[in-house]
């Protein structure tokens, strides 16, 4: 069992100081107009704000009618068109929800930066009477000073105490240096509303009426604060926040917690609870910027276990940063607290990038009471995804003023792992699970008073509401979130290795180093990691949001597989991929030779093949040619046609890589000469011919049949050179006294210095070449422009 055990909401245990709380402020304009049906704001510059709420006196009254608002932009100036508000779905249970000064309201409105605004509300048929008290509350979400304390605001979601168990047996009047809540710079908390039918323009940072331990919903049991929590019959779970987190300095405040009776313990204790899965990783409430001071203080109402998740969206734009979104939260807190709430309503948000909020305040291990599933508050949890999630059209398109949105993956995957978290405490299968609540309010429409119903235990708003929430695109989704939160992990893939290894059909190679890299469909939040597997073994860890790992192998072939862990402990294999450890360098079976190749011969390059044979235990990849001149060859390739400097020894190297990435190098020095004219023997009648077109200017030509030209050299490969033309003849090719072919000159263009015929033996020798004139029927002539060697 996985004990979850953290910090205080500052953070998780030994982090930084978490940020300071974030001043929110709720201006509030009152609705105005003779007839009872119609009740308005007229257009008019504000104080900044960011989210419009309207309210009323009466918490079970309803607005039967719409609300539009038109804001705007601080940024452009522009003015939206009207929008409609959405009716209130998400509401206190009657314990919160009768307290003194609870009002009304419709769902609040995300407006972005905004200077101005306009209202009106029109009873139904623009005859039925509207509430009274109408309001509308300009909320400003504050921003976050420089002046505050630093940190991520980041922890896992529990809560330990944040001192010794002998700290906690009594009450003080200083917050410890772990109250990483108490606020610097926060109003005094004093009611700006009560419950009069008149409202009137106020400005507030805090809740709408001045909260008492009795009243707030926190159970009282009249035990005093010089009473211990270790007294109590029950052990003080660890993550149940301390008195003086609960309980918040707040000098300034007529709610200020002292050493008195109202600090009291909740009663009975909530139990401490463990799970099969680790808590994820939340923006914790000072994380957030929430002003801990705002709430009602004292502990919330917690019920036995956590039954239903009743998933919820808040119904505002989707148009959003998701740098914006802890402002959106601190701005829903306000909104909640401005309709008399104790604080705010769900217990964990999720914006669409998948990041998760905390909620209410009381530990988010334990079973908070929320206000967010009327009538079933008790024994659920509420998690709202931050936007709109109705269909893009038809369906319920209708029910919000903003366009909807298809839920993110990171987002479902997110409130999957909520889920899973939770539900590991009662070892209920999230994907298949169903359990029952009891209806606890008497006006819950579709719903009896005292009735136990069936729920899955993630389910939708609208399971346990009258109400189109969480819209249809995330209620459809829903199914998806159980399999997120109920696993194993969807299909894994190797997608490829680098950093060392390199691929050559379908299979790797490596000297020993590699980087895995695989994908899953599975949203990280829900998977806690992966391992990667060499035949069968676990050589690397990896965390839920890693793509790769790095790992080593030895030398010969491995199967390599990545097994993905779900949070609930099920696991996923991949299909194997070869890797094969290669450490063995290639060879060069036929070392490099070089030979002269026919083509256009001049004074400065001669055109020669270089041929080789490499080879590889494992795989060859490629051979790189660097002298004399740089090429690139594929694997099966075993020859080169370059030129040569003649008269000088050129270094020919070449360099063979596996695709491992060994490697091995093999060279020679060869020598290519031209040999011209003057060095022959020569028979028969042969002219003596100028052009700057001939090498070293200058050939022999000869028409008559039998003349003949031989050259006598040493070296292992030879070619003839000659010029070419339409009236060119054949000439007979001897060597070594030996005939051994005939060759024809004749070529529809003039070319000159042509090596058009080549030999090549295996070892450099004594050699003689004769070329002796056929004499061609109407093309007899045979010019010779020399000869090219290789020593």
């Amino acid at each position: 069992m996985a004990a979850v055990a953290m910090a205080g909401p500052g953070g998780d245990a030994g982090a930084s100081a978490a940020p300071a709380p974030i001043k929110t402020h709720v201006h509030s304009l009152p609705l105005t107009g003779a007839g009872a049906s119609l009740k308005t704001l007229g257009a008019r510059s504000t104080d900044p704000f960011s989210m419009v709420g309207v309210t009323w006196n009466r918490a079970h009254s309803q607005l039967r009618g719409t609300v539009e608002v038109r804001t705007r932009s601080a940024v452009s100036g522009q003015w939206t068109q009207w929008l409609k508000m959405g009716q209130p779905d998400d509401i206190p249970d009657p314990a919160e929800l009768n307290h003194r000064g609870v009002r009304g309201g419709m769902s609040p409105m995300w407006a972005g930066p905004s200077n101005g605004i306009e209202v009106r509300a029109t009873g139904a048929r623009k005859v039925t009477a509207l509430p009274a008290g109408l309001r509308v509350d300009l909320i400003d979400p504050g921003k976050a000073t420089t002046s505050g304390k630093k940190g991520s605001g980041m922890g896992l979601a529990g809560y330990a105490m944040d001192v010794t168990p002998t700290d906690t047996t009594a009450v003080t009047d200083t917050p410890t240096a772990t109250d990483s809540v108490v606020p610097t710079d926060t109003a005094t908390a004093t009611g700006s509303t009560g419950a009069s039918d008149t409202p009137t323009a106020t400005d507030s940072t805090s809740p709408t009426d001045t909260a008492t331990a009795t009243d707030s919903g926190s159970p009282s049991t009249g035990t005093s604060a010089s009473t211990s929590p270790s007294a109590s019959t029950s052990p003080w779970p660890s993550q149940l926040p301390t008195l003086s987190e609960a309980y918040p300095s707040c000098p300034t405040s007529s709610a200020s917690p002292s050493a008195s009776a109202s600090q009291t313990p909740p009663d009975p204790m909530p139990a401490a609870t463990t799970s099969t899965v680790e808590p994820p990783t939340v923006v914790t409430r000072a994380g957030w910027g929430a002003d801990e001071c705002a709430r009602d203080t004292g502990y919330p109402l917690y019920g036995s276990s956590v039954k239903v998740m009743f998933v919820h969206h808040t119904d505002t734009t989707n148009n959003y940063s998701c740098s914006d979104s802890p402002a959106i939260v601190r701005s829903l807190y306000a909104a909640h607290l401005s309709q008399g709430w104790r604080d705010l309503g769900y217990n964990f948000l999720v914006d669409k990038c998948g990041t998760i909020f905390e909620g209410r305040f009381g530990g988010m291990a334990l079973p908070i009471v929320g206000a967010q599933t009327y009538g079933f508050n008790t024994n659920s949890m509420g998690v709202a995804a931050i936007g709109t999630y109705t269909d893009l059209s038809g369906g319920d398109s209708t029910a919000s003023t903003f366009t909807g949105a298809a839920p993110s993956t990171a987002m479902m995957g997110s409130i999957a792992r909520i889920a899973a978290w939770k539900f590991g405490m009662t070892g209920v299968d999230p994907g298949t699970g169903t359990a029952s609540l009891t209806e606890g309010a008497s006006n819950s429409s579709g719903f009896t008073l005292g009735t136990s119903y069936d729920f899955n235990v993630i389910s939708g708003h609208r399971n346990g509401f009258a109400t189109d929430c969480p819209g249809n695109q995330l209620y459809n989704a829903l199914a998806t979130v159980r399999s997120y939160a109920a696993g194993p992990v969807g299909s894994v893939s190797v997608t490829g290795m680098s950093g060392g290894a390199a691929k050559s059909g379908t299979t790797y190679y490596t000297k020993g180093s590699a980087t895995v890299s695989w994908t899953t469909a599975t949203p990280s939040a829900v998977i806690s990691g992966f391992d990667v597997l060499v035949d069968g073994k676990a050589v690397a860890h990896a965390s839920g949001s890693a793509r790769s790992a790095s790992i080593s192998v030895a030398a010969g072939s491995h199967t390599v597989q990545v097994r993905a862990t779900h949070v609930r402990g099920s696991t996923t294999l991949s299909s194997g991929v070869t890797l094969v450890g290669d450490t063995t360098a290639p060879t060069f079976p036929t070392a490099p030779g070089v030979q002269v190749r026919t083509g256009t011969v001049n004074s400065t390059a001669v055109p020669v093949t270089v041929t080789w044979k490499a080879a590889d235990n494992a795989a060859l990849s490629k051979v790189v040619a660097t002298s004399p001149s740089s090429a690139t060859f594929g694997p099966t390739v075993t020859s080169w046609a370059t030129t040569a400097k003649p008269g000088t020894s050129d270094l020919f190297a070449l360099k063979a890589y596996d695709v491992a990435g060994n490697t091995a190098g093999s060279s020679v020095y060869r020598t290519p000469n031209i040999i011209q004219e003057t060095s022959t023997t020569r028979t028969g009648s042969w002219t003596h011919k100028y052009s700057t077109s001939y090498l070293g200017g200058y050939a022999y030509s000869s028409s008559s049949a039998g003349a003949s030209i031989s050259w006598t050299f040493t070296g292992r490969s030879v070619a003839w050179i000659v010029s070419r033309a339409s009236t060119s003849g054949q000439a007979y090719i001897y060597v070594d006294g030996t005939k051994v072919t005939t060759v024809d000159l004749k070529s529809s263009t003039t070319q000159y210095r042509q090596a058009i015929w080549t030999k090549t033996w295996s070892s450099s020798a004594k050699h003689t070449l004769k070329i002796v004139v056929v004499g061609t029927s109407g093309r007899p002539t045979v010019t010779t422009d020399g000869i090219a060697t290789i020593g």
